[in-house]
């Protein structure tokens, strides 16, 4: 009778104590929330970045004029009520490019943070725990992080040929040693942990020990880097289709459209500043994200 009552009580502590630590989960949840929310510098990235989107989803609805239509005979006109930014040297509207771009532009960004975060973390995580795979994958990572990220993703272009998804592929390479390095320092952090230690002795899997208990602890600090890798991406890939590398030249794209202005930039200013600002605001919007994630995230600043 004792032993049934001892274990009736213990059920209801238990019970008790997951129902105040679930309380206090959301708790703590919460007050980081609404101090995301009166970080007005993270709200404001927050709005950009979501209004990218829309952008980009609602291109067909927003841009009236079909990107690739040609008007030769109204080439290089300025901003008007019919062409809102313009045309560019061969009649396109600007406006509607610029639009577009943004679709492009995002999709890139998006494809090669989650690529190089996904596969930088995997590299990060078995480095952490593997000397040997450590050795090897650092050595490749130093290699790539020697060569500047612009020139790699030009030499990397060269040999796959100028497309969307080679766009892709030669930054989520350029990208990958910065996401491992960061998986890998915060994983040597979680695992010289005392639970890591505990699940080393009671004879748990390694790959249990990797996959369920370090790689969760080492997520906040690979979003935050994804968050930033995105920004650059959008910027890098500018770059590559400024000069010519990037995107195939029918594709809109801020860059394409940003190398057309270059050979007209005294005559035709549009060209150059509206794909411009649509690049900084995107990149500032994503970085005051990045920032705002990273105050969220990390314990020690709420």
């Amino acid at each position: 009778m004792d032993t049934k009552n001892n274990l009736d009580n213990f059920l209801e502590n238990r019970s008790e104590l997951s129902s105040i630590r679930k309380k206090l989960q959301k708790e703590q949840r919460q007050i980081r929330i609404n101090a995301f929310l009166k970080n007005k510098l993270s709200v404001i990235g927050l709005v950009i970045v979501v209004i990218m989107i829309l952008i980009a989803i609602l291109a067909p609805m927003i841009a009236t004029i079909n990107p690739a239509d040609m008007d030769v005979a109204n080439r290089l006109k300025p901003p008007s009520t019919k062409h809102w930014f313009g045309t560019d040297d061969i009649g396109r509207d600007v406006y509607s490019r610029v639009i577009y771009g943004t679709r492009v532009s995002l999709f890139v960004g998006f494809s090669v943070s989650l690529i190089s975060g996904v596969l930088g973390m995997i590299i990060g995580i078995y480095s952490s725990y593997n000397k040997i795979l450590d050795n090897i994958f650092m050595r490749i990572c130093d290699g790539l992080k020697s060569i500047t990220s612009t020139l790699l993703a030009i030499c990397l272009m060269a040999v796959l040929g100028a497309s969307i998804k080679n766009v892709i592929i030669s930054l989520a390479l350029v990208n990958i040693p910065n996401i491992a390095r960061v998986a890998r320092s915060s994983a040597f952090v979680v695992r010289e942990q005392t639970y890591i230690e505990a699940m080393h002795a009671i004879g748990a899997k390694p790959s249990r020990i990797l996959w369920i208990h370090i790689a969760p602890n080492t997520l906040s600090p690979v979003i935050v880097q994804m968050t930033f890798v995105f920004a650059s991406s959008i910027i890098t890939e500018a770059a590559l289709s400024f000069l010519g590398a990037g995107v195939p030249a029918g594709v809109p794209s801020w860059g394409s459209i940003l190398n057309i202005g270059r050979s007209h930039i005294y005559n035709a200013w549009w060209l150059i500043i509206y794909p411009g600002l649509f690049t900084a605001i995107s990149v500032l919007g994503l970085n005051l994200l990045g920032d705002g994630i990273r105050d969220l995230l990390d314990p020690l600043t709420n």
